[in-house]
């Protein structure tokens, strides 16, 4: 996020670049081959991509952020209904409005609808995994989406992912983008995934949700708080330092 002082030009506010996980961590054996090994390049950025716009308010679909909804063809999705929710906040935990939030994830059966998943579980034909939707006033996304379900992936022997949701935030431009994950409390699965070891153990708490009993939908649905900090002292670990 931009800072400015009186009679100055804006400047960025320092990262806490600890509290993210490196390019290259050898328990991901995947970070190996497609991290960078030397020092980053900077480039300075065009004037495209600084002024471009990345979407409209348009370009959202009435059902982008109800996931149980968006890809239904003949019934309701299989799985544990769940509402995902939490504001997007810049250094000061003030709100940054009218920000897209992405998000992708497993079916509950903890499948993928991409042609590269061949776990051997279901494909649910009524639900996708992704949605999309942008910040309001207070900063504050929303979802209604299926619990994702843990799945293997062959990092290492008997690796289970855990629960997990992908999130992205887009800003000004199409350059200026940010990845998270998102997990959940007390997953057992966590201590053994070195995506989530691969973030310093001090900061691992901010890439788990809260459960929240006011979010919750009484018969209906399961409610999560996930606050999502861009920079300072309580900056949200990202994969894209």
């Amino acid at each position: 996020m931009l800072t400015k002082t009186k009679g100055a030009s804006p400047i960025l506010t320092p990262r806490d670049w600890d509290a993210h996980p490196s390019y290259v961590y050898p328990g991901y054996k995947s970070t190996v081959k497609r991290g960078p090994q030397k020092p980053l390049i900077p480039l300075k950025a065009s004037l495209g991509e600084l002024q471009q716009p990345v979407y409209g308010h348009d370009s959202i679909g009435e059902f982008d952020n109800d996931l149980t909804r968006n890809a239904r063809r003949n019934g309701e999705p299989l799985g544990e209904r769940m509402i995902l929710t939490g504001r997007v906040l810049d250094e000061r935990r003030r709100p940054v409005a009218n920000t897209l939030v992405e998000l992708w994830q497993a079916n509950a059966a903890g499948r993928y609808v991409h042609k590269v998943d061949q776990h051997d579980a279901p494909l649910d034909p009524n639900f996708l995994g992704a949605g999309r939707c942008l910040t309001d006033s207070e900063g504050r996304y929303r979802f209604l989406t299926i619990k994702p379900g843990a799945y293997p992936w062959g990092n290492h022997p008997n690796a289970w992912r855990p629960q997990h949701i992908h999130l992205s935030l887009f800003g000004q431009s199409f350059a200026s983008r940010l990845v998270t994950q998102m997990y959940f409390p007390g997953d057992p699965l966590m201590q053994y995934d070195p995506m989530i070891t691969g973030t310093p153990e001090r900061y691992r708490n901010r890439l788990i949700a809260d459960f929240s009993l006011d979010i919750t939908e009484e018969g209906y649905a399961l409610g999560y708080q996930f606050d999502i900090v861009l920079r300072g002292a309580d900056e949200t670990p990202f994969e894209n330092r």
